[in-house]
């Protein structure tokens, strides 16, 4: 019942969504060149041969699917890769990464005629959802193709899990479109079996085979010689809300230990913003988007450009896990696990909740909730950089340790991709 009403007020939607289109492309939230594709429009020709559908949400979603992506392209050499994701960062960084026979479209938003349109287009013979994110009718439209469909990477958390307990019935016919769901965990693999998937399995977390994020080594050079000698941490992926934390932190441990903070936003346009918060707190800010680079003086350290965590990771001791502070449910600690960093977290973790575990089972995460509390670490710490490393090394064990799960992950996927592979061999 609940999926019907959707479905029918839908299909009244794109008068509206045109209008939510040209909000979000005022706030800088949409690709002006390419909204048309955000309506169903492709904006390039179908390759030929079999085309797999990889949807990610975001940023992080979208990273995870890299070794995935090519391990398909290596299991079916005929194929291309279509990755559909909703926002400009993610789009401009798989622009960078995607391998050769991978692309990128911004997924349609979700009304019928536009579904319908880039479904006609593309026509996938297998689609790879990536995590959490289910629009109904793109998810229904794509089942009555016929077209295969998988839930990778999948999580729930404990209040969507309520949420969608009130609604059984849209639950079941939501996830019966996969013919498979890979969970995380064991946790979240037994709420999408109580909601009534069908075929559930545990693969783990396809965020610990990602690559290390890459660096410019030109860029990491001159970053380590403007710092100089002094300690540094970093907060990364900041939400708005935690730079007040994260200013109080740096106000107490800079009369303690001199240490330069690098404040790296988890979306770039707020950088300025938050800048202009921390000054008022009587803080020296550089802001790298303006050409700044980190001086003597200066104490923290706004680096709000796209693309360089790695490269701020790698100039940084220990990192501090941002949209954890605030009920965010934190964002990816493998990411500088497997750089080496040891790692703070506020206590919301939700997204990651295993993974945090695991890093403090190890001894290379610690739990902090304010400023107080988080210059209170880094005072002991920094100091310290024999007991940092090895900390450092502790949670890069603990991230390698894991990265077999692309094995798992392809094992559960073998009966969709199998017979992509054998069409094309038996038509050779």
């Amino acid at each position: 019942m609940i999926l019907g009403a959707y479905r029918g007020l839908s299909a009244l939607a794109p008068p509206a969504l045109r209008l939510l289109l040209k909000r979000r492309l005022a706030r800088g939230k949409e690709d002006a060149a390419r909204l048309g594709e955000r309506m169903g429009r492709a904006g390039r020709a179908r390759p030929a041969g079999p085309l797999v559908w990889v949807h990610a949400a975001s940023v992080g979603e979208s990273l995870s699917t890299l070794p995935l992506i090519e391990r398909v392209l290596a299991r079916v050499p005929a194929a291309h890769v279509l990755v559909t994701t909703g926002t400009v960062t993610s789009a401009r960084l798989m622009a960078e990464r995607l391998p050769p026979r991978a692309f990128h479209q911004f997924v349609p938003l979700d009304a019928a005629p536009w579904v319908a349109r880039f479904l006609d287009h593309w026509r996938p013979e297998l689609a790879l959802w990536i995590e959490s994110e289910l629009w109904p009718n793109l998810l229904r439209a794509t089942g009555a193709r016929g077209v295969p469909a998988a839930l990778v990477n999948a999580r729930m958390t404990e209040r969507s899990f309520r949420g969608w307990r009130r609604w059984p019935g849209a639950a079941r016919g939501l996830l019966g479109a996969f013919r498979l769901v890979l969970a995380q965990s064991e946790t979240y693999a037994g709420r999408f079996r109580a909601l009534g998937a069908a075929r559930v399995a545990v693969a783990g977390n396809l965020k610990y085979a990602a690559p290390p994020l890459p660096a410019d080594a030109a860029k990491l050079e001159a970053l380590r010689a403007a710092i100089g000698a002094r300690p540094v941490w970093i907060a990364a992926s900041i939400h708005p809300g935690e730079e007040a934390a994260v200013a109080d932190a740096q106000a107490r441990l800079q009369r303690a230990a001199g240490a330069l903070g690098i404040v790296v936003p988890r979306h770039p346009e707020k950088g300025a913003a938050m800048a202009e918060a921390m000054r008022a707190r009587g803080l020296a800010v550089a802001v790298r988007s303006a050409g700044a680079a980190p001086g003597a003086d200066t104490a923290l350290y706004v680096a709000d450009t796209l693309g360089e965590l790695g490269l701020f990771y790698r100039a940084a001791r220990i990192a501090l896990i941002g949209g954890s502070l605030v009920p965010h449910g934190g964002q990816n600690p493998i990411e500088p696990a497997l750089l080496g960093l040891p790692v703070l977290h506020g206590p919301h973790v939700e997204n990651f909740a295993d993974v945090m575990r695991a890093l403090a089972h190890a001894g290379a995460a610690l739990e902090v909730r304010d400023g107080a509390s988080i210059a209170a670490c880094l005072e002991q710490l920094l100091p310290r950089p024999h007991e940092l490393a090895a900390m450092g090394e502790a949670a890069k064990r603990c991230a390698e340790a894991e990265r077999s799960v692309i094995e798992r992950v392809m094992a559960g996927l073998e009966p969709l991709l199998a017979p992509l592979a054998e069409a094309r061999d038996a038509a050779a």
